[in-house]
């Protein structure tokens, strides 16, 4: 059952002194997604000082620009030294090196790295769509591909190599399992560590074609069983947004 994965997730998280996560699921309104609410909670059980809950989905993450895969004269050029932001308050460890960083000065890709680099572990919460992560979780993890490439390609330092990392997502009917496994080894290529309890996928059912408009609202109600805070989380998040406006 999920509520176990969850609870096996607390219990390994509340041995780390600086949690990251990042929530990637997204709605027109002020509706609080479920993958959001789940961290909402986990940071609230985990302690407010000890974890840091940033929404991608808010953030202005410009698309990879592909340097991997550069045609020219210099080849793969992702992350080489060049490519350092130079800003102090948003690069304070020197080690933000991406051209789209560069090219585009309201790009906030920076937000990530400067809490990332600082953290012992790191979560991604999102939904499934099309049976895979989303296009935010997407969008952000190719980004983050400079990272990677200083290590497998460029030969220096992983900077990644005590950080722990995992993907936890929550679909409806396809492939949610395979996904978050799939994700997880990218995560392991990236060079985190890749425990076990920080990983891991709620799907209503598993049969892929069921897509009645019963089903959706059925999922709503199987979920809030299985986590009854849920509901309470989502409207406290809420009630906290309209009092910052």
């Amino acid at each position: 059952m999920s509520i176990a994965n969850y609870k096996r997730t607390l219990v390994h998280l509340k041995g780390k002194n600086r949690v990251l996560f990042i929530t990637t699921s997204n709605r027109w309104n002020d509706e609080v997604p479920k993958s959001s609410a789940l961290a909402h909670e986990m940071k609230r059980e985990l302690g407010n000082d000890r974890v840091t809950i940033l929404d991608a989905s808010k953030l202005v993450i410009h698309p990879c620009e592909g340097n991997v895969s550069h045609m020219g004269e210099g080849g793969n050029h992702c992350g080489t030294k060049d490519s350092k932001l130079k800003d102090k308050d948003k690069n304070p460890s020197g080690h933000h090196r991406c051209w789209c960083s560069l090219n585009h000065k309201d790009d906030e890709l920076w937000k990530v790295t400067k809490e990332l680099l600082e953290c012992d572990a790191v979560v991604f919460f999102g939904s499934i769509r099309w049976g895979k992560m989303n296009a935010i979780y997407a969008r952000l993890v190719e980004r983050l591909t400079f990272l990677e490439n200083r290590h497998s390609t460029l030969g220096e330092s992983n900077l990644l190599k005590d950080i722990e990392a995992g993907v936890i997502s929550i679909g409806h009917n396809w492939n949610g399992d395979k996904a978050v496994a799939l994700e997880r080894e990218v995560l392991g290529f990236f060079g985190f560590k890749t425990p076990d309890e920080l990983s891991w996928s709620y799907q209503w059912t598993q049969d892929a074609k069921d897509e009645s408009a019963s089903g959706y609202k059925q999922d709503v109600v199987s979920f809030e069983k299985e986590f009854p805070f849920i509901r309470l989380v989502k409207e406290a998040v809420m009630r906290f947004r309209d009092f910052i406006r």
